[in-house]
């Protein structure tokens, strides 16, 4: 895995500029996962750990809100939404207990952010912690860890513990009447569990399934209290903005999305890892930093934020990787997992098995996704066989808009997305497989993979 930590300033990236890649990388969260130990407390003392977070403590709880409002800091965990106004929708002088739950349950294929974030610097996302808690006035914290994980889990286990000795965690932080207990929690491997209505039910000993909205986890959350839930990337960027400084983060990134990312880039690229930079960079910059694709190969398609965003294509490469620049461009940037395709990738067959995923992690509490997705399964096998019909073209796209904004969760909407984007731009190997008698790609017919398997024997 690589691990980018050329630290190259503030500038913003232009698309198309002439400011070589490597000066628009801006590592912060993964400034020193390269260093010996850097998961330690000490490790983290040493590049001014735990300081944002005296800071925080010095302000009034609602100034802490507005800091993170005024910086602009938005999800990163998918939807985008502004940290500091999730924050604010907790209502206060309730009475009731109020609890922060940080989502690692990260399942989403390409999606391999938070786990790095959390094996090489856990302490940054136990130090956004007590800052979010300090903020919305709570005592009681949680980590839905991934339960697959065993090395990161033992590791958070492990800082949790450092941190409480250090009296960052406990009864009377740092001496400021702010009392916080951390739960670590491990869950099963459901990806179903990274929506956080199911994580709630999740983490309450329930079978993990969406809740009815409203009402919303900000009023009736974890144990029917108002709850906030954030992903580990979003909290652990917290610390940098409170040390560093609102204006700081805000020479970052763009207008509307501004700061720091990390973009985790994979597929067939001939250097796949973590690429810290600001929101806005391009993926033909990134490109250019990780070396570009694997040699003698082209970029045929690529998701900008995993599986559940629809695809781009070669001509999208100078898209702005931020909020607003993928969704006019057609997609959403999700957990930014930018997963990338050559030639030699059969876009039926990948759909196929992305479609498999979602269909085997629906919780089958709607019918929408629970039928749609089975269906939808079927078809594409079929087509990828060579045994459909060119009707199943237009049935699956009838099929994905039924479960398009029609289901319990976003799980659905995921599902949907590589079919209608795969439709758009690749309509045409759709029907080659139909008429051709199957897959255009397979080792037997495809040049392309001779050339590759020519390229691996060499």
């Amino acid at each position: 895995m690589t691990v980018s930590t050329e630290f190259g300033g503030t500038s913003r990236p232009e698309a198309g500029g002439e400011s070589s890649p490597e000066k628009l990388l801006a590592p912060v969260l993964s400034a020193f996962w390269d260093e010996d130990r850097s998961w330690t407390l000490e490790g983290y003392r040493r590049h001014e750990g735990y300081e944002g977070l005296r800071k925080a403590l010095a302000m009034s709880p609602d100034d802490v809100i507005a800091y993170v409002k005024e910086a602009g800091l938005r999800g990163r965990g998918g939807a985008g939404f502004p940290t500091g106004m999730k924050w604010q929708f907790i209502p206060q002088g309730d009475g009731k207990p109020h609890y922060l739950v940080v989502n690692a349950d990260e399942s989403e294929p390409g999606t391999c952010k938070d786990i790095p974030l959390l094996f090489a610097n856990p302490h940054a996302l136990i130090e956004g912690i007590v800052i979010a808690c300090h903020a919305i006035r709570s005592e009681h914290a949680f980590i839905y860890l991934r339960g697959e994980v065993v090395p990161v889990l033992r590791r958070l286990h492990e800082a949790v513990r450092e941190a409480y000795a250090a009296g960052y965690l406990g009864k009377n932080v740092l001496g400021s009447g702010l009392n916080l207990e951390l739960t670590v929690h491990a869950g099963a491997g459901a990806y179903i569990c990274g929506e956080e209505t199911a994580l709630l039910d999740s983490l309450e000993g329930r079978r993990g399934q969406p809740r009815l909205r409203p009402p919303f986890p900000a009023v009736a959350g974890l144990y029917a209290c108002p709850t906030v839930v954030n992903n580990v990337e979003s909290i652990a960027s917290v610390p940098a903005i409170l040390h560093k400084g609102k204006e700081w983060f805000r020479s970052m990134g763009s207008e509307k999305s501004p700061g720091f990312t990390l973009y985790s880039l994979s597929g067939h690229v001939a250097n796949p890892g973590q690429y810290e930079a600001p929101l806005g960079i391009t993926l033909r910059q990134l490109l250019e930093m990780s070396g570009g694709m694997r040699p003698g190969h082209r970029l045929k398609f690529w998701t900008p934020g995993g599986s559940s965003t629809p695809m781009l294509t070669e001509e999208h490469l100078d898209v702005p990787l931020d909020y607003e620049g993928v969704g006019a461009a057609g997609s959403m940037l999700g957990t930014k997992a930018l997963q990338c395709f050559d030639e030699t990738t059969c876009v039926v067959r990948a759909v196929t098995r992305w479609t498999e995923f979602y269909a085997h992690e629906s919780c089958g509490k709607c019918t929408p996704c629970r039928e749609g997705t089975y269906w939808l399964v079927q078809l594409l096998r079929d087509i990828e066989a060579g045994k459909g019909a060119m009707s199943d073209l237009d049935k699956l796209a009838d099929i994905a808009d039924n479960i398009n904004g029609k289901s319990f969760c976003a799980l659905g909407d995921g599902a949907a997305s590589p079919i209608f984007s795969s439709l758009k731009y690749f309509r045409e190997e759709y029907a080659q497989h139909i008429t051709g008698g199957g897959c255009p790609f397979d080792p037997a017919k495809s040049t392309a993979w001779a050339d590759h398997r020519t390229e691996v024997n060499a």
